[in-house]
């Protein structure tokens, strides 16, 4: 499998949180489709999921406040990220085979990161619930830290600059389009992954091909 090849080439590994790391791209469509709705720009989780999957959340605000007939103040930013944080905390999850593909990396002294779309404050949630933050202590990248969120390539050229890597040698595991693209534009090889509400289909340019399981990586 390319994805196997890639991950033996590998000096850096790059993960995207939600969705890849922890099981939160089941929660933040529903929370984003009722509150969109509620401001008056009426969403499904599919169509949320569709426009904003691998997005930051500054996109997301714009967005909102674009088509809402009653467009929402900074506010609604926060009750958002309350209400995901909350959601999760009530039931955190890693993606499955995150532990054993983390603990294969480990095995093979091959450093990893995290360059996620969210926030600081929701990726050290999530990791903190899910009891990942130790393994990613420093090494912890978002939206945030960058003048352009995915899927432009700034996100994870920052961290493979922080890290001191080349793009080249750096392997993104991405469940988004955005992502894909993002990881793309960096010049970085990039598996999609499928294991939580993305299809195939949308990962399709992935460059690497896709899986639908973390552990086909290690086997």
């Amino acid at each position: 499998m390319r994805a196997q090849a890639a991950l033996r080439d590998a000096r850096l590994v790059i993960f995207d949180c939600d969705g890849v790391l922890v099981d939160t791209e089941s929660i933040g469509p529903q929370i984003v489709a009722a509150m969109a709705t509620e401001a008056g720009w009426p969403l499904t989780a599919e169509e949320v999921r569709h426009r904003f999957l691998g997005r930051p959340e500054s996109y997301l605000y714009e967005q909102i406040r674009a088509h809402a007939t009653t467009p929402p103040g900074p506010e609604w930013l926060t009750e958002y990220r309350t209400r995901v944080r909350d959601a999760f905390a009530a039931r955190p999850r890693t993606m499955p085979g995150v532990r054993e593909l983390l603990d294969h990396l480990d095995a093979r002294g091959l450093p990893y990161c995290v360059a996620s779309s969210g926030s600081h404050e929701r990726i050290a949630h999530s990791l903190e619930v899910t009891a990942l933050q130790g393994r990613f202590a420093g090494r912890v990248f978002s939206a945030d830290d960058v003048a352009a969120g995915k899927p432009a390539p700034d996100l994870f050229l920052h961290a493979a600059r922080t890290l001191s890597y080349e793009p080249e040698h750096c392997l993104v595991i991405e469940d988004s389009p955005a992502g894909v693209d993002a990881a793309l534009a960096a010049a970085m090889r990039v598996v999609g992954y499928t294991g939580g509400p993305t299809d195939t289909a949308a990962l399709a340019h992935a460059d690497l091909g896709v899986v639908a399981d973390l552990t086909h990586l290690v086997t």
